[in-house]
């Protein structure tokens, strides 16, 4: 008896789960990897409040790029950069130690901007679902 897989049909004609690039995967990883290490072993107090929220990593996996937002936004994100360049020989050896990596990439840090654009458009669709709220309830 031959039994339906729904799984099996969608990976037949391409829909399935796709295949990640290895430096995806490796990113993904390295994300997880500094999030962790944020919360459990750097000391810095101007990092307690850096959030790490994409890195992405070259073809070649020879750089990281972390990308990082703050809690408090924009304002302090000189200091932390300046902070988490300190700290950056102690995350590369920790993730040189814990990545199977034959070479552990140059990690850059720079502010993720994003999440203030985001925030930003958040707030005009408000402004506006608020002046239609005003123009409705005026006619």
């Amino acid at each position: 008896m031959n039994i339906w897989d729904p799984k099996e049909t969608l990976d037949s004609i391409g829909l399935g789960r796709q295949e990640q690039k290895r430096a995806t995967r490796v990113a993904d990883v390295i994300r997880n990897e500094l999030a962790v290490l944020m919360l459990n072993k750097v000391r810095d107090p101007k990092l307690a409040e850096v959030n790490i929220s994409r890195v992405e990593v070259t073809d070649d996996l020879k750089i990281a790029r972390i990308f990082f937002t703050l809690l408090s936004g924009k304002k302090g994100a000189k200091g932390a950069e300046k902070s988490l360049q300190r700290a950056r020989g102690f995350m590369r050896s920790h993730l040189a130690k814990t990545l199977n990596l034959k070479h552990t990439p140059d990690l850059q840090f720079r502010y993720d901007d994003n999440a203030d654009k985001v925030a930003h458009v958040e707030s005009l669709f408000q402004e506006i679902e608020n002046e239609r709220k005003e123009r409705d309830q005026d006619s």
